[in-house]
């Protein structure tokens, strides 16, 4: 198996630098943080990657029996370090990324300098019995799975400005919705199976590499209490909040979003 083939693996900005690798979320590709690359490269090695299933990964590399949970796409995450041997890697995580990070730091500390948890979400839905807010009830995520089974293109359509969530920039919610409507259906139907009914709530405190929770300051799928919580339950870990609004800060606020990152790495290493 050829794994950077298979995830479509770029390396740039400068080598023997310490490594920031970012990792894309659900109906995303590597191309969403373009924006932020060019000041990352300045300082560090850059790695690029496209989750199997999207962007320009291998398609045929996909089978629901190995993506139909978190625990492929981490699997992935952990040959791509090791394949590219260049030591410990700042892992940054956007939304369902986050938690792939989680799992991976976890499992193989030693891999990682740190994660840069962006948008993260360990569990959208509420558990009232605990007090948990995820942001949706359980029968959000039923109705926003049905629709997508439904009609995936027009889910897209109506879903991705408001995941976008910034309403006076247009071009925004329509390069999200672009990306959406580029995936295909069946593998973007359990894809989101797996990002919307993971609970990873219990995996947080098991993380012991330093840890940054960045979230923003208006986010209608990752609420603040969500970061707030994140926060609370990974030792150690520093909580940021950012000017940024929506759900995607790499496209809508990428300076912002680039000096968070950088700043972080630059003092865990």
């Amino acid at each position: 198996m050829d794994v950077r083939s298979r995830n479509h693996v770029r390396v740039t900005g400068r080598t023997g630098a310490p490594v920031v690798m970012l990792a894309h979320g659900f109906g995303c590709d590597q191309n969403m943080w373009r924006l932020v690359v060019p000041a990352l490269e300045q300082h560090f090695t850059v790695v690029l990657f496209d989750h199997v299933g999207s962007g320009n990964s291998q398609l045929s590399s996909w089978s629901r029996d190995r993506y139909g949970s978190l625990d492929g796409y981490v699997a992935d995450v952990l040959q791509i370090v090791r394949e590219l041997a260049l030591g410990p890697v700042m892992f940054v995580g956007h939304s369902v990324s986050a938690m792939m990070g989680v799992l991976a730091a976890a499992h193989e500390p030693e891999a990682f300098s740190g994660l840069v948890l962006l948008a993260p979400s360990p569990c959208f839905i509420d558990d009232p019995a605990t007090g948990y807010r995820g942001g949706f009830s359980a029968a959000d995520i039923d109705e926003l799975l049905e629709s997508l089974d439904a009609n995936y293109l027009g889910w897209s359509g109506a879903m991705a400005p408001a995941i976008m969530g910034n309403p006076g920039r247009p071009a925004l919610g329509e390069e999200l919705t672009n990306s959406f409507c580029r995936a295909d259906p069946e593998i973007a139907r359990v894809f989101a199976r797996v990002t919307f009914l993971s609970d990873n709530r219990a995996d947080l405190a098991a993380v012991r590499v330093p840890t940054l929770v960045a979230q923003c300051s208006s986010d209608a799928i990752a609420p603040p209490e969500v970061g707030a919580y994140v926060h609370a339950q990974i030792p150690g870990s520093r909580l940021v909040t950012l000017n940024a609004t929506g759900h995607c800060p790499q496209l809508a606020a990428p300076e912002e979003t680039a000096a968070a990152i950088a700043a972080f790495a630059g003092t865990a290493r």
